[in-house]
């Protein structure tokens, strides 16, 4: 057995645990995130399995690599990988979504509509092995960035959907104008995860 095999057999088991989930809690989106989020901090807590070309910075902004999509567009994992000073805009989600932090670090900043105004909220730091969530139950605006001014950060989000076709928005921190966006994904191919005896 090859490490490269070895170390994909995490990110499958973790694939088998959220399809299970899914199955089992369906649409309940607290069982979905506090679940979940156990076995994504199982996940996060060793970094010797993603493969490199889902790690691959891009020199002007992050990346977003799909590592799987469930069947039904229930679930989907990726890899965000963050060059020094790369951040996103304010965006949404629309649906569930857990971030584990694998290296480095990121800052999240939050946001919420009030009086037709886009005001910040709570900030946080998530080192490697911690959790963060969102929705549009719990909060699902924010704007991300890298925390590290002098290297790459790689978070592993779960989404309650095939995120790169989902149509999300990006807000203005001026403003608050709402503009209409689909991420994509970075990568043309997936990790082989059902390879080997790992």
């Amino acid at each position: 057995m090859t490490d490269a095999l070895q170390d994909l057999g995490r990110l499958r088991q973790f694939v088998v645990q959220m399809t299970d989930l899914v199955n089992r809690a369906g649409g309940d989106e607290p069982t979905m995130l506090d679940t979940g989020a156990g076995y994504l901090k199982e996940l996060v807590a060793r970094d010797d399995w993603l493969p490199a070309f889902c790690a691959t910075p891009h020199p002007e902004h992050y990346q977003q690599y799909l590592l799987h999509c469930d069947p039904q567009e229930r679930f989907s994992v990726v890899s965000f990988v963050w060059g020094p000073g790369q951040e996103t805009p304010v965006h949404d989600h629309t649906v569930w979504g857990l971030v584990g932090m694998l290296r480095g670090a990121e800052l999240e900043q939050r946001y919420a509509f009030e009086d037709n105004a886009l005001v910040p909220g709570q900030r946080a730091r998530l080192n490697p092995g911690d959790i963060g969530m969102v929705s549009p139950r719990i909060g699902d605006m924010h704007k991300v960035s890298n925390a590290c001014d002098d290297r790459v950060s790689i978070s592993i989000h779960v989404y309650g959907a095939n995120i790169g076709r989902v149509h999300r928005h990006v807000f203005s921190q001026g403003t608050g104008e709402k503009k209409n966006f689909v991420s994509g994904y970075a990568n043309d191919v997936l990790p082989n995860l059902w390879s080997g005896d790992s």
